[in-house]
């Protein structure tokens, strides 16, 4: 519990002086424009707005999605509904006001450190086409200790399950870290013939077999043993959350190992946000400021699925290898016949490698190969496959393509 009480101290600690910076900028901001538009005030407001942004969140910024331009042109309204939910999770449903028939997807977002909202883009994208389903992981210092575990088993269960509610005929989508256990799911449920397998399987970015150029992300996890990070870094949810005494991998270290990998792209970033500030260029430090909203709104991962990942698939490769296991039984990707399968991944993605996603289709030796496609997205990194220009004009075209043409 000391780690999260030393975050929550340092917390607590310097809310005050965020808030009194909050207020400057609102005092600055009340000023006759003769002089809040001088440049020594913007620079000073500019200033005391990074000091008032100088922390992370741990509530779920809203998807706020409210309408979508169809390909047709015609502009629908969309509804946000939970349309199935469990402690660890809600199947959320953005359901468009069309009698449009369109491909049923559901989206598999990642379990890592931030909340589903990372994808508002992707959804976005989809919802043009397709009639969209999202998984809304939950933070866990928010799930009582009275629902039990949530494991890599728990993580598999959700999305057959999310999948038996959607129905027969529905597309799979997974995004960077649920690959493998989507990739698991649709070998459990071709195998046992379950009726709701998905028509086909997009796997983007997603960490199949990190034996393939891992990089440093994968170095990392290889370098010390499990029970070191079961030691440093999960740590004890503290008494004032709903989830107090629940083990976590909190969110707060997983975004700070992310930005310590790109450490000067960020202060990069945050020397533009001043610079667009005090410039009083609003728009451009919107940009930056929306980015940043979401990237600082975290989530803390259940303990035994951020081991148990480590383990299965950063450190022994269990699925590659034909050894992992779901409820004590094997599971065999070789099982999978009928799916369809894309695999995309990023030429400059420094998190998921080359070739790490693209081993899926050496695993899947059943399905045939004109039903399988890999897309290697020349010129964007990690974040570029699923999101910003190139993800809606170069990559989306094809994962759109794929679906219709397996619907």
């Amino acid at each position: 519990m000391a780690l999260y009480q030393a975050y929550q101290a340092q917390r607590d600690l310097t809310a005050p002086g965020r808030a009194a910076a909050g207020l400057a900028v609102w005092a600055l901001g009340t000023l006759p424009p003769a002089v809040s538009g001088n440049p020594v005030v913007r620079s000073l407001s500019a200033t005391y707005e990074l000091m008032s942004r100088a922390a992370l969140t741990h509530t779920r910024p809203p998807f706020g999605i409210d309408r979508v331009q169809l390909f047709d042109g015609k502009e629908v309204e969309v509804l946000e509904e939970a349309v199935a939910a469990t402690p660890f999770a809600t199947l959320l449903h953005f359901r468009k006001e069309t009698d449009l028939a369109q491909p049923r997807v559901l989206l598999v977002t990642a379990l890592a450190g931030h909340f589903s909202t990372l994808l508002r883009a992707t959804v976005e994208s989809l919802l043009v086409d397709h009639d969209v389903y999202v998984t809304d992981w939950h933070n866990a210092r928010d799930v009582g200790l009275h629902h039990g575990r949530f494991g890599f088993d728990e993580y598999v269960d959700h999305i057959i399950s999310f999948l038996g509610r959607i129905g027969p005929g529905a597309h799979l989508m997974a995004v960077c870290q649920p690959c493998p256990a989507s990739l698991a799911a649709v070998a459990v449920m071709a195998e046992g013939k379950d009726p709701a397998t998905p028509k086909s399987l997009t796997l983007m970015a997603g960490p199949v077999d990190t034996r393939v150029n891992p990089t440093l992300v994968n170095d990392l996890a290889q370098r010390r043993p499990l029970s070191w990070f079961k030691h440093n870094v999960i740590t004890t949810v503290p008494l004032r959350y709903p989830g107090a005494l629940r083990r976590v991998y909190p969110g707060f270290l997983q975004v700070a190992g992310f930005m310590s990998l790109n450490m000067k792209l960020h202060s990069t970033q945050h020397i533009a946000l001043w610079k667009a500030l005090a410039a009083g260029d609003r728009d451009r430090a919107t940009v930056i400021e929306d980015f940043y909203d979401e990237y600082f709104a975290v989530l803390d991962m259940p303990a035994e699925f951020y081991l148990e990942t480590v383990d299965a698939v950063f450190q022994r490769h269990l699925l590659p290898l034909g050894l992992l296991e779901y409820r004590g039984r094997r599971v065999d990707p070789r099982a999978i016949s009928r799916t369809a399968l894309l695999t995309v991944e990023g030429e400059r993605d420094d998190i998921c490698g080359i070739g790490q996603t693209l081993a899926a289709h050496d695993l899947c030796t059943r399905i045939p190969r004109a039903r399988k496609r890999h897309h290697l997205q020349p010129g964007v990194g990690h974040y570029g496959v699923f999101s910003g220009t190139r993800w809606k004009t170069q990559v989306y075209p094809i994962v759109r393509n794929s679906i219709l043409a397996n619907d």
